[in-house]
C-alpha cells in the first residue's frame, strides 16, 4: 500500500512513524497544484489537510481508494465524485476542541489585560524609572459580571461558555443552525447579542447562513470596549470592517482565522493605526501539540479501519 502525505509541514515536528508499519509512505513538506497529480497518481491512499483533491485528480488516480482529510472540514475535497468512484474519504472530528478552547481565552486575556503594551513598558525600560511599583494606566477588567456572547454552540462553543461561567460570567449564545437549544445559557438572536455583550467569541462553521455574518453596519452596533474573537472561520467577520471599525471605534479584535490563508501582504489589517485593539494569530487555535498529535493517531486509525 502506498500512502502519500502531501503537507506535512501543517503537523510541524509531530511524530509521522506511525504511518510506517502501513505500507510504503511519501512525505511532502508542501504540494502546490501543479505537484498534485504528480504526487497522487500511484497512491492507494493520500493524507492531505488543506491540499485540494478534484475530480481531474481522482480519474487519474487508478489505486486510490482512500483520502484521509487531516481535519475536520472536507471542503477540500469533491465528496460527490469520490463517492461515485468507490474513493472513501474520512475527516476527524474534536481532535481541536481543547486546543481552540484554550486559544480562546488565550487571545481574550492578551486583549484585557494589554499584555503587549504592559510587556514593551518594561522591557523599553520604562519600568525602571516609574516613581511607584506599579502601572495601572491601561485599565483591565474582570470576566467576572460581564456579557459573554457565543455565536456558534457546538463542542467548541459550549466548552468555551461553561469556562466563561466559571468566571462568573452571564453568557449567551446565537445558533447560526438554529438548531442548537439549551436551557444552560440563554439564547438570544444575532442583533441582542451584539449589542448586549462585552465579549463576544465565535466558533461557528462557514456556510450560506454564516458567510459575512458580521458587516461593518452589525459590527458597529458592538458596545464601546467591546472584545470580538473570532475562532471559527475566516468569512464570518468582514475583515475590511474590522480594519475601519478599529480606526472608528474603541473595539478589540481578536482573529485566527482570516478569509484567505495565509494574509494577503497588503491586507487590510496590516494598515491599522490603532494596533493595540487588534490582535491575529495565524490560524494556530487548533494545532496544540496534543491535538497535533491526537489529529494524526486518528488519521492512522482511520487507514488501519478502512483495510482491516
Amino acid at each position: 500500500m502506498k500512502i502519500v502525505l502531501l503537507d506535512a509541514l501543517t503537523f510541524g515536528e509531530t511524530d509521522l512513524s506511525g504511518f510506517d508499519s502501513l505500507g510504503e509512505v511519501e512525505v511532502f513538506q508542501t504540494t502546490s497544484v501543479e505537484q498534485t497529480q504528480e504526487r497522487i497518481t500511484n497512491a492507494d491512499v493520500v493524507v492531505t489537510n488543506k491540499v485540494v483533491i478534484t475530480d481531474a485528480h481522482m480519474s487519474n488516480t487508478p489505486n486510490l481508494k482512500l483520502i484521509c482529510v487531516a481535519a475536520t472540514g472536507m471542503n477540500n475535497v469533491d465528496l460527490e465524485v469520490a463517492k461515485q468512484r468507490d474513493i472513501q474519504v474520512k475527516n476527524v472530528a474534536g481532535y481541536s476542541t481543547d486546543s481552540v478552547i484554550q486559544h480562546t481565552f488565550s487571545m481574550l486575556f492578551y486583549l484585557m489585560g494589554h499584555s503587549r503594551y504592559y510587556d514593551e513598558y518594561v522591557k523599553d525600560g520604562s519600568y525602571s524609572k516609574s516613581p511607584i511599583f506599579t502601572n495601572v494606566s491601561k485599565p483591565f477588567f474582570e470576566i467576572k459580571g460581564k456579557k459573554w456572547g457565543i455565536i456558534g454552540l457546538g463542542s467548541i462553543g459550549r466548552g468555551v461558555a461553561n469556562i466563561a461561567k466559571a468566571f462568573g460570567a452571564e453568557v449567551s449564545y446565537y445558533s447560526t443552525s438554529g438548531i442548537n437549544r439549551t436551557e444552560d445559557f440563554q439564547r438570544q438572536n444575532i442583533d441582542e447579542l451584539l449589542k448586549s455583550c462585552d465579549i463576544i467569541t465565535i466558533h461557528a462553521p462557514l456556510n450560506e447562513k454564516t458567510d459575512n455574518l458580521l458587516d461593518y453596519e452589525q459590527l458597529l452596533t458592538c458596545k464601546d470596549e467591546a472584545i470580538v474573537l473570532n475562532l471559527g472561520r475566516g468569512g464570518i467577520i468582514n475583515e475590511e470592517a474590522v480594519a475601519r471599525i478599529v480606526d472608528e471605534k474603541n473595539i478589540y479584535f481578536g482573529l485566527d482565522v482570516l478569509t484567505r490563508e495565509p494574509m494577503l501582504l497588503n491586507h487590510a489589517l496590516l494598515n491599522v493605526k490603532n494596533q493595540k485593539n487588534l490582535y491575529i494569530t495565524p490560524h494556530i487555535a487548533w494545532a496544540s501539540v496534543e491535538a497535533r498529535d491526537k489529529l494524526i493517531a486518528s488519521v492512522i486509525e482511520n487507514i488501519n479501519k478502512s483495510f482491516s
